[in-house]
């Protein structure tokens, strides 16, 4: 087993010095948020009958429960602070420690640099070692700094220790998944794909699990984003939950070991279909359909799966939680629907965030097609750069409005089956059509981005992830409404529901547009960058 290891620590060095600024600021910012979180919630909150009030009205919304959780301790500051947070919190360290081991594995193996870097002293086991190190150690960093900020916010130590741990080994057991779908796929991207759907599928388990009416489910003990909420930190602090995700990153480690011992470089558990002796793709077009095709198909099973169970659920939601307050309860957090609709609605939103990081990862194609040169030898062709650009773009674009009738439908049909309404499947499908708009300017600006600037395409998820954080946390932590409205995802129209405002539609378009139009302006103009 040393052989197979052997070489680990140079590639560990290099790994850090790749990603240390990535790292540097991911550890910083995660441990700023907390601290801003709980600071902000301090004084909003001075007392516990204030605090008892607020999270009341939490639990009792069905939309809000869905997407953060439950509150534990009604009168503890902590838990107020950091339900939002936690979620969101647990969720975004999962994706960046998947970027990470991804990267530094199945990536670096895709492009050849793994195959000059074996034909060295490295053992075949050693980039997984490194790259599994890296990765669980900057968990490991970004618990332990925003345990430290949460302290210096004046919170319990007991809970700001636990939650710091949850988020860790959050990101620790995702990192162990990423490393196992590593090992599946032939390719980054797949990779990505698998392991991002697992953590939408997790987080999805979470909200179904979290609705039940006497706490959470069995359906959110199915789910690290679970896990993480029933540690309870400043609600009880369960230390014994910790096993489970660690338990999981450990076997989920092992698989990913014992499948790279029996599978060639190159290659996958899940082999691709060869192709025809005599080539068929005649278009950039059918091309890029098929660099991309296996990758939507995941997408479209998943949300094909979790759309009709939330949309089965949303009555019995507001059949238990319809009490003679709720409509005041709804009306305080500023939504104007019924509780269905607002059960809907949210659910809705969460797709078109999740769909909108599909966006990204078909764009993140481009500069993957760039930097393996396969971009250089097609537009070496009568191909030129705009038709290129336009089938992977146009595929993006596609891809997400696709991805969002799917969940919608789905989603519609589920709730129709319920309730005996052929009509909701209609109702909740245009609710999804009307989120497409916000999913395209990320991507956009993703495409923007890539053409002005090739090497930092990865700055599209650190503005996807500031989108998120200025709509969710923005109000809390003060942040201008002008900088708030920077987020597309804050001008979609709340539907299904009453009265909603769809002027954020034609506006949202227009900047999609604007964005791509300068990108293709950008790429048609710069030289190709490795």
């Amino acid at each position: 087993m040393s052989s197979q290891l052997r070489g680990t620590g140079s590639l560990l060095r290099l790994a850090l010095r790749r990603d240390r600024w990535l790292l540097l600021g991911s550890v910083l910012g995660f441990a700023g948020i907390a601290a801003s979180s709980a600071s902000a919630t301090a004084g909003l909150y001075p007392d516990p009958a204030s605090r008892i009030e607020a999270a009341g009205a939490v639990n009792a919304s069905a939309a809000i429960v869905a997407m953060y959780g439950r509150i534990y301790d009604p009168a503890s500051l902590g838990a107020l602070a950091m339900f939002k947070p936690a979620v969101f919190g647990a969720v975004a360290v999962a994706i960046l420690m998947v970027v990470v081991v991804i990267r530094h594995t199945r990536a670096e193996e895709e492009s050849g640099r793994l195959e000059l870097v074996g034909a060295g002293v490295v053992g075949r086991s050693a980039p997984l070692a490194a790259a599994l190190i890296v990765a669980i150690g900057a968990s490991a960093a970004i618990g332990a700094a925003t345990a430290a900020g949460l302290l210096a916010a004046g919170l319990p130590a007991a809970g700001s220790v636990a939650f710091g741990a949850g988020w860790a080994v959050t990101g620790a057991c995702f990192a162990g998944l990423a490393a196992a779908t590593a090992q599946v796929t032939t390719g980054a991207r797949a990779a990505s794909g698998l392991a991002l759907a697992g953590i939408g599928a997790a987080y999805m388990l979470r909200a179904v699990g979290d609705l039940s009416e006497a706490g959470p489910g069995w359906l959110s003990w199915l789910s690290p984003i679970g896990w993480n909420q029933q540690i309870r930190a400043f609600a009880g602090d369960h230390w014994g939950v910790l096993a489970l995700p660690l338990a999981a990153t450990a076997v989920t480690a092992a698989a990913a070991f014992l499948l790279r011992r029996r599978r060639d470089l190159g290659s996958g558990m899940i082999t691709e279909r060869s192709g025809p002796a005599a080539g068929r793709l005649g278009t950039p077009l059918g091309l890029a359909w098929r660099l991309q095709a296996p990758t939507l198909l995941a997408w479209t099973i998943a949300l094909a799966i979790l759309g009709p169970v939330l949309g089965t659920i949303a009555h019995t939601v507001a059949e238990l939680l319809n009490s003679p307050g709720m409509k005041a309860i709804i009306e305080q957090l500023g939504g104007k629907q019924g509780l269905t609709d607002a059960f809907l609605a949210a659910e809705i939103g969460l797709f078109g965030t999740f769909v909108a990081a599909y966006g990204i990862v078909a764009v993140s194609r481009l500069r993957g097609e760039e930097a393996a040169g396969h971009a250089e030898a097609l537009l070496a062709t009568s191909v030129g750069r705009v038709r290129m650009l336009a089938a992977h773009g146009g595929l993006a674009l596609a891809g997400v409005a696709w991805l969002l009738i799917i969940a919608g439908a789905g989603t519609g049909a589920g709730h129709a089956l319920a309730v005996d309404d052929p009509s909701q499947i209609a109702r909740v499908t245009i609710a999804a059509i009307a989120r497409i708009p916000a999913a395209w300017v990320v991507v956009g600006l993703a495409i923007l981005i890539w053409g002005l600037w090739p090497r930092a395409t990865a700055g599209a998820w650190v503005a996807y992830i500031a989108f998120i954080l200025a709509g969710e946390f923005g109000t809390l932590w003060g942040v201008p409404q002008m900088v708030i409205d920077l987020s597309p995802f804050a001008h979609s129209p709340l539907l299904p529901g009453p009265d909603p405002n769809l002027d954020g539609l034609l506006w949202l378009t227009v900047v999609a547009v604007a964005f791509l139009a300068a990108g293709t302006t950008a790429f048609r103009r710069r030289d190709l960058a490795p």
